[in-house]
């Protein structure tokens, strides 16, 4: 696929290095030539310098002939008009970056899809959702549904209290007999491991599981953790992430946000009328345990400085805060993240990913989630007639030794995936696979 990105920054680097893994033929294009240096040299991509909002440029870019344009520019209003440009000039499918919840509106979006523009992303709503689902489920470090939310995917690091210490895959899925989870992958320091039945669980594995939706509740104690009731939430950070989860949330829970900037506390005041916001910088430990950090029940940095939401985070679950999720849009800081103890870690680029992803694939493709504590990806796929996946049972399809199939769900039926499970066309399929298995798996259900 022929795929031209306009933007050359976080956003922009991070889809090339992402897509690059996958033999797309790649063209990035920014008016910053240092940038594009940059990213030249990290990913094998042709550059081209200059202005998407410029006929002349997107035309020297190749967009008359490419399969998809991704726009991410830092400017909202750039990237709806190089979109709109670019699928004037013949591509194929156009997607945009915005900056404004109002352009994802029905109305709005269909004027969007009159102008030519395929799909519209806001990279913080997306995150912001992310954090408000995994307040749901706070013993999940990751959480997604599928297929209508008949199938779920958990990810869970085990506690000395687990029960799965010591113990093999199998004996782990065996006590389940009507089998409603599925362990498709355990990360172990940097290593993501697809398990073997005789595999062991070790303390601090961080485990994925596909899952019936109504049996989550019983994967997730597997951790050693219990499910947290939440109250009392600290918010760090008044950006548009943090804005919109206390939009969203403070009806329901005691919300305190904290924000160094008193211009901005004072607007948030008048704007958030259910959420106590406190004008404090979130380094400060004094200042912190005045507002009593330590009576959390969530601590929420989203500040856009990787190292303050990870210093927050520190602080928080030394205070001994139940549920601590942290923005870090640092990649090369996740690492760190997790080995102080941080909850969960929520990075835009990854979420946005996963959502622009699925455009990248020629088969159904209904979601795709990049997960952060893995470089694996979990896609759900709607399996066509007559495909590969159709042809014989999953232990005999030759699937990549670095991909698994969890679950399948057929109209109302749901099925954890085991070695003679026979796949349908029109089922949904949930599988969890490695980057470089990700195209390979994709053909056997197209």
């Amino acid at each position: 696929m022929k795929i031209v990105i306009a933007g050359a920054g976080d956003m922009g680097t991070h889809l090339s290095k992402m897509l690059s893994g996958n033999g797309h033929d790649l063209t990035v294009v920014d008016v910053d030539p240092k940038a594009l240096v940059e990213v030249g040299n990290l990913v094998d991509v042709v550059t081209v310098e200059g202005d998407t909002t410029q006929f002349s440029v997107l035309r020297r870019a190749g967009v008359r002939k490419c399969d998809l344009f991704i726009a991410v520019r830092s400017v909202e209003n750039d990237n709806i008009l190089s979109a709109v440009m670019a699928k004037q000039l013949g591509a194929k499918k156009a997607i945009a970056r915005v900056d404004s919840n109002e352009y994802l509106e029905p109305n709005s979006k269909e004027v969007f899809i009159d102008m030519g523009i395929d799909y519209l992303f806001y990279p913080e709503q997306i995150a912001a959702h992310e954090v408000i689902n995994l307040l749901g489920h706070t013993s999940s470090t990751e959480y997604v549904d599928f297929a209508g939310g008949k199938l779920s995917m958990v990810a869970f690091r085990l506690e000395l209290t687990s029960p799965l210490l010591g113990r093999t895959v199998i004996d782990a899925d065996n006590e389940d007999e009507d089998l409603e989870y599925r362990v498709v992958a355990i990360v172990r320091g940097a290593k993501t491991i697809i398990p073997t039945a005789e595999d062991r669980f070790e303390e601090d594995d961080m485990v994925y599981a596909i899952s019936r939706h109504n049996a989550t509740h019983k994967v997730v104690e597997l951790s050693g953790r219990r499910e947290v009731e939440i109250r009392n939430m600290m918010i760090l950070g008044g950006s548009r992430i943090g804005v919109r989860i206390a939009n969203e949330l403070q009806n329901d829970v005691n919300i305190k946000l904290v924000d160094y900037d008193a211009d901005k506390a004072f607007r948030l005041a008048e704007r958030l009328d259910k959420t106590l916001i406190i004008n404090e910088d979130g380094r400060d430990t004094e200042a912190m345990m005045e507002e009593d950090i330590a009576g959390m029940d969530a601590f929420v940095a989203v500040t856009g400085r990787s190292e303050t939401n990870i210093l927050a985070a520190m602080l928080a679950k030394r205070m001994g805060v139940k549920k601590v999720i942290a923005e870090v849009e640092n990649i090369n800081y996740i690492s760190l993240a997790e080995s102080i103890g941080v909850d969960t870690i929520i990075n835009k680029k990854l979420v946005t990913a996963s959502n622009i992803f699925r455009f990248t694939m020629t088969t159904d493709v209904q979601a795709i989630k990049c997960l952060t504590g893995s470089q694996a990806e979990v896609m759900e796929f709607i399996v066509k007639p007559n495909s590969p996946a159709t042809k014989d049972k999953i232990r005999d399809l030759g699937l990549p030794e670095d991909a698994i199939i969890g679950g399948v769900v057929r109209g109302d039926r749901v099925f954890i995936a085991v070695d003679d499970t026979q796949i349908n066309a029109y089922d949904r399929v949930v599988v969890f696979a490695m980057p470089d298995s990700v195209m390979r798996v994709a053909e056997f259900f197209n």
